[in-house]
């Protein structure tokens, strides 16, 4: 089915955010929000132990003035479910996953397909996205056999994409197994966690096998670029988590340390394999690094909307335990909000959360704040941009080309309004 309308957005500020652009000597581009009534504002100020600098903004994109989830359009468009799209693909995706797990000791296969084996796969949200970008590239979607060299060419394009698509699941799931152990959780995606059923030796081996399977899989793509970019975002996983276990009580207290921190954690790893989407279509810089905006504001987006649910969801909903995040002495963005109406939750946050009775206070104060809200209306911006990125993509009248973008922004808004 194709696009059958396509809608005319109208171009508007967002949230009354004003956006300034200035250049630094290493000519990245970085924007700095002013906004007198929600956020506050962070900039790409290096965080103490870190050794890069990440911008929170969008670079170089012209007409930045789209506020996609405040639009009106002239032309009402046609909508459609991002994953019924790739539906087929992530089917053959997950059977190769399972192939690709296979180890030769049987407590080692166990525990490597454990959140591969069908029906525990969880929401192939990133799968989805890569699958997206790459049509959304002008990568056609794999369908009859090849008739002709051009479409060889193409299959072949597509296969590499969607090994990247693979690679990025298993590094994915090696990092919740890894998280798991290191938070002592006992649930992940409404069941028991690898960690809890087998023991933490195994869980972490089973990660590491996991990773080496990535490796593989990455070495065989032959391309310099993408595998450096991975190779990459291994390095921030373990950097942010490295940033969450050793945070100072000043640190912990910092929005730039948080939303740095969750970039390396969680944004890191959909923005780089957005760009590795595009370096495999053989796009322009210009054009990658749109991918990658998309990625890494859509990954913030998502984890400031994680953040929130674990205040306001249920277990049940969300997987895993609530308030699991605060019990383990992590500030999150909406206790970080919290603390700027009321500093005297200052005090709570440096005594610790050993004691219930200063989570319950700690949660009285958010509860008292706009905390919650303005982490979703943070969230929301991150949304915003991530949809600018893909309205700034070259025009292009190929219809599923077209029906992929909109599902890429369609993924924005589904992602600040989930509950679980």
């Amino acid at each position: 089915m194709l696009f059958s309308r396509i809608s005319r957005i109208r171009r508007t500020s967002i949230n009354g955010c004003r956006w300034l652009l200035s250049h630094r000597p290493d000519h990245h581009h970085q924007f700095l929000c002013h906004d007198n009534h929600t956020s506050p504002t962070y900039s790409t100020q290096k965080v103490s132990g870190c050794g890069e600098n990440i911008s929170w903004g969008l670079p170089a994109l012209h007409g930045f003035r789209h506020n996609i989830h405040h639009q009106s359009s002239s032309i009402v468009e046609e909508q459609h479910d991002p994953f019924s799209l790739v539906a087929d693909e992530l089917s053959i995706l997950a059977n190769r996953l399972r192939s690709m797990v296979v180890a030769e000791v049987p407590k080692l296969a166990s525990a490597a397909e454990y959140f591969f084996k069908l029906g525990v796969e969880g929401k192939r949200f990133r799968p989805t996205v890569l699958l997206l970008m790459a049509t959304a590239m002008d990568v056609s979607i794999l369908e009859p056999p090849p008739s002709g060299p051009g479409d060889a060419l193409t299959k072949e394009l597509r296969v590499r994409q969607q090994r990247i698509a693979e690679i990025t699941e298993m590094i994915h799931v090696a990092s919740l197994l890894h998280d798991d152990v290191l938070d002592d959780a006992d649930t992940r995606r409404g069941m028991r966690s690898l960690n809890f059923v087998m023991g933490n030796k195994l869980a972490v081996l089973a990660g590491d096998f996991l990773l080496s399977r990535a490796c593989v899989a990455l070495a065989s793509l032959k391309n310099t670029e993408v595998v450096s970019l991975l190779a990459k975002v291994v390095e921030h996983l373990v950097t942010g988590e490295t940033m969450q276990m050793t945070t100072t009580s000043e640190q912990s207290c910092s929005m730039e340390y948080y939303m740095q921190k969750t970039y390396y954690k969680t944004a890191s790893l959909i923005s780089n394999s957005c760009k590795a989407i595009a370096l495999l279509g053989g796009q322009t810089a210009e054009v990658s690094m749109l991918a990658f905006e998309y990625g890494k504001n859509l990954g913030l987006a998502y984890q400031l909307i994680d953040d929130v649910l674990d205040f306001t969801g249920t277990a049940a909903s969300l997987g895993k335990g609530s308030l699991s995040d605060i019990r383990h002495g992590i500030i999150t963005a909406p206790i970080l909000f919290a603390m700027e109406e009321f500093p005297q939750l200052r005090e709570v946050v440096d005594r610790g959360f050993e004691d219930p009775a200063n989570v319950d206070l700690a949660l009285d104060y958010l509860g008292k704040s706009r905390g919650i809200q303005r982490a979703r209306e943070l969230a929301k911006k991150h949304a915003n941009i991530a949809a600018e990125a893909i309205d700034s993509l070259p025009e292009n009248n190929d219809e599923d080309v077209r029906k992929s973008r909109r599902a890429l922004v369609d993924l924005t808004e589904r992602v600040i309004t989930r509950t679980k």
